[in-house]
């Protein structure tokens, strides 16, 4: 089985798109569709009808974004980079192409 490149609450930055450049936190990935949703990132206006669970009127809320579009974050080198897969401790690791370091 392949190893992922982008997880559930990841450090990524945005490679292309209106918001290229914004960092955020994955919050969910669907591998089906090929998207995440990342905390800041793609955020639209979305008009909620009051109920008993919500007070109602307009609401940000984060859109999924193709994961083409993201990059891991490497705290290291202070900007996005590449992953390839190694091995630490008999476990598959993603480790950073730029610093070589596990992520």
């Amino acid at each position: 089985m392949a190893i992922a490149r982008i997880k559930k609450n990841d450090t990524v930055v945005v490679i292309s798109g209106a918001d290229a450049g914004k960092t955020g936190t994955v919050l969910s990935v669907d591998p089906k569709a090929q998207t995440a949703v990342v905390a800041g990132v793609n955020v639209h206006k979305k008009a909620v009808r009051r109920s008993e669970k919500s007070e109602g009127g307009i609401i940000d809320k984060e859109l999924p974004i193709r994961l083409c579009k993201l990059m891991p974050y490497d705290p290291e080198a202070k900007r996005g980079t590449r992953v390839r897969t190694g091995e630490k401790d008999g476990k598959k690791v993603r480790i950073s192409v730029k610093t070589g370091n596990a992520l």
